[in-house]
């Protein structure tokens, strides 16, 4: 079992690369990564896979700065190119497959890249698209199957790499675009060094975890020097995810760090081969990107016999803070966790006066892995990050007396009820308490007497009748202020997701509006 605090190796010259190349060296032999199709790695492979394919991007015009847009699913392709671009002083930049025409076409106007992998006949249009609004662009297309024959070359001895700078940006990772169109976030190698140190109780010396994200994703993107320095194995599960295939994956290849959104660790309890599937390799799970009521972490930690941590942060921030192995179910579903080893937290109004411990205001964070900032894009840059380092969140929230953070919610989905603020995080924290609750999104409607209500969709929980509306209000009442509880119930089957696999509440709010309004005695 893994688990150990010390990394393999420090931050040799301070690049990824370099490090990749070091742990080669000494534990080369180790698997880096294994797919749900069999495939395996070794680190050595890694760097071999890697040196073959800079030298086939280098001879496709592939220089210090230029862009290389990945167009592929979670796999050792995208892994190879990454480091192959690094290599290379080439900014990697990941476009998540599941994501449109459009929003495909957007990132490529932007990012201008040099050369995109896994280019795909459903991308037609999208290029087509760019293309059209940036005539003369010098770009390359390659399929992923025209990569392959690059991960077995040699590099020829004439293959020159630059000099290796700890200051060179080498990833874009963008936003989910849920507030607006995605915005790139770039960070360099100090900002993936700094997501290594502050990593937490998710990573040990040799584990075997498994991602639950997509590799554009910043869960992947900026946590792979943390991969590297502990000589982690990276189990990939199958494109789309299904609960069966990963719990037997997670088997098979003996995890020790389970990793997944509430919803994903929901559909995995109630698998009924889950008591009869051999977990016990786990050392650890770790949920986050939504809140966890008590009552899932509790079952998770009984039924997989394991600690549960959660953790929060957003791809501007690439680290915020995390709860601790120990810490109460309640308290996990309560807070976030607290900051970072390496991060600075605190809790702002909006002339940027810190606000007494237990009173809302905006969550701000300060570290070196916070990005440089947006892809050439000053403006919404200078509105997120002072000039002093603190990262705007966009998150409201507030901190206990021992440093513990509460969400309560992007500032921009709180609605004004009568006046009154209401944070949908807050309100979806307490209904899923509701045994008869499987999972819960509320958003703001607009109304003529109270301004703006609240509606509530609900998932009943499998074999539980749906619970009334009635029932969702008393429990609000139970817990929190009476004006926060909903006035509209909407029973669904499931609830609309993002392309990273989030409550698409955008799409909830489109859904909402179209409701008649509430009967009125």
């Amino acid at each position: 079992m893994s688990g150990g605090a010390d990394p393999v190796m420090r931050l040799p010259g301070g690049t990824g690369h370099e490090l990749l190349r070091a742990v080669a060296g000494e534990h080369g032999d180790r698997e880096a990564y294994v797919e749900a199709t069999g495939e395996r790695m070794t680190f050595a492979g890694w760097d071999r896979a890697a040196d073959g394919t800079a030298a086939a991007f280098a001879d496709l015009g592939v220089g210090p700065g230029d862009v290389v847009t990945l167009l592929l699913p979670s796999s050792i392709d995208y892994a190879v190119c990454y480091l192959a671009a690094m290599r290379l002083g080439a900014i990697t930049s990941g476009i998540n497959t599941r994501l449109g025409p459009a929003e495909v076409a957007s990132i490529l106007h932007r990012s201008r890249p040099r050369l995109v992998v896994g280019y795909r006949p459903e991308d037609e249009a999208a290029v087509a698209r760019w293309a059209g609004t940036a005539p003369g662009t010098p770009t390359t297309y390659l399929t992923q199957s025209g990569l392959r024959a690059f991960r077995t070359a040699d590099p020829p001895p004439s293959t020159t790499l630059p000099a290796a700078d700890p200051d060179r940006p080498v990833a874009i990772v963008w936003t989910s675009g849920t507030t607006g169109e995605p915005k790139g976030a770039v960070f360099d190698h100090r900002n993936l060094a700094a997501v290594s140190v502050g990593a937490g109780a998710l990573r040990g010396r040799f584990d075997r975890k498994i991602c639950p994200t997509p590799f554009s994703h910043v869960g992947y993107m900026v946590h792979v020097v943390e991969d590297i320095e502990y000589a982690i194995t990276t189990v990939v599960p199958p494109t789309p995810w299904k609960a069966g295939p990963v719990l037997a994956q997670m088997a098979a290849e003996r995890v020790t760090v389970g990793q997944g959104v509430p919803s994903q660790w929901r559909l995995l309890l109630d698998r009924p081969e889950l008591d009869d599937t051999d977990l016990s390799s786990l050392r650890i799970c770790g949920s986050g990107a939504a809140p966890a009521p008590p009552s899932l972490v509790r079952e998770l930690q009984h039924r997989l016999g394991c600690p549960v941590v959660i953790g929060y942060t957003s791809t501007e921030a690439a680290l915020t803070t995390g709860s601790l192995p120990g810490d109460s179910p309640e308290l996990i579903a309560r807070t976030v966790g607290r900051r970072r080893d390496n991060v600075e937290l605190r809790v702002v109004d909006d002339d940027t006066a810190p606000v007494p411990a237990g009173q809302i205001g905006n969550v701000e964070c300060r570290s070196a892995a916070v990005m440089r900032g947006y892809w050439e894009d000053p403006e919404k840059t200078a509105a997120v990050l002072r000039p002093n380092g603190w990262l705007r969140t966009g998150d409201g929230g507030w901190l206990d007396a021992d440093g513990y953070l509460t969400l309560v919610g992007r500032r921009t989905e709180m609605y004004l009820r009568g006046g009154y603020n209401v944070y949908p995080v807050e309100v979806e924290r307490v209904i899923s308490e509701l045994a008869d609750v499987a999972q819960v999104g509320v958003v703001g409607k607009p109304d003529p007497v109270l301004g703006q209500i609240g509606v509530a969709f609900v998932v009943p929980a499998a074999g539980r009748p749906a619970p009334s509306l009635e029932q969702l209000r008393q429990q609000v009442r139970s817990a929190i202020a009476d004006y926060k509880a909903p006035d509209l119930l909407e029973v669904v089957t499931e609830l609309p997701l993002t392309a990273m696999g989030k409550v698409d509440k955008l799409a909830l709010g489109r859904r909402a509006e179209a409701l008649p309004p509430p009967i009125r005695g």
